[in-house]
C-alpha cells in the first residue's frame, strides 16, 4: 500500500488549520460587531450621542455608503463591491493560505466585511457608533477591516506570501 508523502499531509493540515483559524477570527469579529450594534440600537436613538470619555463619544448613526460615506445612496453597488472584494480576498487566501500568519488579517477583514454586509442586507445601511474627534463615526467591523488591512500589508511587505501553495 502506497501512502501519501508526509509533506503533502502536513501541507493539507496546515491549510485546514489556516482556514479554521481565519474562520474563528471572522466568527468572533462578526459576533462582537453584531452584538455591539444591537446593544447600541437598543439603548440609543438614531442621531443621539453619549459622551463616554474625553475624545470618545457613542453616537447612533447609519451609513449607506462606504468609508467616509462615499457612495452613499448606492446600497446595491456597495453591497456588490463588498461581495466582490470578499471573494477576491478569499481567493487570495486560498492561494497563499499556508503562509503564516495570513489567517489573522484575512479573518479580521472577512469578519468585518460580513458584519457590515449583515447590516446592509438587514437594514440597507451600516450602523456606526464610535466617534473620535475630527473623524467619521465607525464600528467594530470597520476597526477589524482596518487592522486586518494594515496587518496584511505588513505581512506582504515582509514577503510572507511570496509563493503560491
Amino acid at each position: 500500500m502506497v501512502s501519501a508523502p508526509r509533506q503533502s499531509t502536513s501541507r493539507h493540515g496546515a491549510a485546514t488549520t489556516a482556514w479554521s483559524r481565519a474562520g474563528v477570527v471572522a466568527g468572533i469579529v462578526i459576533i462582537l460587531d453584531q452584538v455591539s450594534k444591537q446593544l447600541l440600537r437598543s439603548s440609543l436613538a438614531v442621531g443621539a450621542e453619549r459622551h463616554l470619555l474625553p475624545g470618545l463619544t457613542l453616537v447612533h448613526t447609519t451609513n449607506s455608503g462606504v468609508a467616509f460615506s462615499l457612495l452613499s445612496g448606492s446600497a446595491d453597488a456597495v453591497t456588490v463591491l463588498a461581495l466582490v472584494g470578499l471573494a477576491v480576498l478569499l481567493a487570495f487566501f486560498a492561494r497563499y493560505r499556508e503562509h503564516a500568519p495570513l489567517w489573522l488579517p484575512v479573518g479580521l477583514i472577512a469578519g468585518g466585511a460580513v458584519g457590515n454586509l449583515i447590516d446592509r442586507l438587514r437594514d440597507g445601511a451600516v450602523t456606526d457608533f464610535i466617534k473620535l474627534p475630527d473623524w467619521p463615526a465607525f464600528n467594530l467591523a470597520d476597526s477589524a477591516i482596518t487592522i486586518g488591512v494594515v496587518a496584511l500589508i505588513l505581512i506582504l511587505g515582509r514577503g510572507a506570501a511570496a509563493s503560491p501553495s
